[in-house]
């Protein structure tokens, strides 16, 4: 099954969700819990916090399992991960909360954020409002919208109404088509997912190549494929300092030892 149809497939099995979700809670109500979350902690501020004094700015994931991997941490404890992280000098989590793809919860989420200090973002497939008062409900911070799993009028709807509840938005792209659509939204943060959505294969060239479409004033992010001191360095020579990391930090017996390992 080509990576395209595994997109579809998701998507399909999120609308499935969304419409059973807002059968038992409709939408008025996770309107109301959306608006008596927990106060927005800053996630752009933090990571740009970070590069302001030289540091890398790290999105540390939290993730049990993948489509592609099966399951990445078998001992798998969000508060105590999301607690080595914030040790490890993260600037920010990111919490998979996709259960049927990703074996992730909200659940996961509430209880990193409550572990630490540091901001979240709901990393999930984002396709209806629905789901974006839901973050604000869980205490997400900021938000991931997938510019390959939407269109442009979703994509300006969606990024709108997270904004107008405080949240952050996290925009990614895989390619320069995307970047382009991204950008007519003038949002202040952009990432680059290094995965190739057909082949599945990673490569930091893929961030390297976009660099040029992007303003100045746009903090880029980029994600997957760093695994080693000199896939930090790389990045970091070329400029970018934010960085989205999961996969390397979940496999290692710390998390947050690894983070310091990487990237201090």
């Amino acid at each position: 099954m080509s990576t395209s149809d595994i997109l579809q497939k998701i998507l399909q099995t999120k609308q499935e969700e969304i419409a059973t979700r807002s059968a038992v809670r409709g939408l008025a109500q996770i309107r109301d819990d959306a608006a008596s979350g927990l106060p927005v902690r800053g996630f752009l501020t933090a990571m740009r916090r970070k590069i302001a004094v030289g540091e890398p700015a790290i999105i540390a994931e939290i993730k049990k399992a993948s489509p592609s991997k099966g399951i990445i941490r078998p001992d798998f404890d969000p508060p105590a991960i999301a607690q080595s992280y914030a040790q490890g000098g993260a600037a920010c989590l990111s919490i998979l909360t996709d259960a049927h793809y990703f074996q992730g919860h909200e659940s996961y989420l509430q209880a990193a954020r409550t572990a630490c200090n540091l901001p979240v973002i709901r990393k999930d497939f984002i396709v209806d409002p629905y789901q974006v008062y839901e973050a604000r409900a869980i205490d997400a911070d900021c938000i991931l919208l997938i510019v390959a799993a939407l269109d442009d009028a979703q994509l300006q709807t969606l990024y709108q109404l997270a904004t107008e509840l405080g949240m952050d938005v996290l925009i990614e792209v895989h390619d320069r088509a995307e970047m382009e659509r991204a950008l007519r939204l003038n949002a202040p943060l952009i990432g680059i997912n290094n995965r190739n959505l057909r082949t599945f294969a990673t490569s930091l060239q893929t961030t390297i190549d976009l660099l040029a479409d992007v303003p100045a004033e746009v903090l880029l992010v980029t994600e997957s494929g760093i695994h080693t001191q000199a896939d930090v360095q790389l990045m970091r020579e070329h400029g970018i300092h934010a960085f989205l990391v999961g996969e390397a930090f979940m496999r290692a017996e710390n998390p947050g030892e690894e983070l310091k390992r990487l990237f201090y």
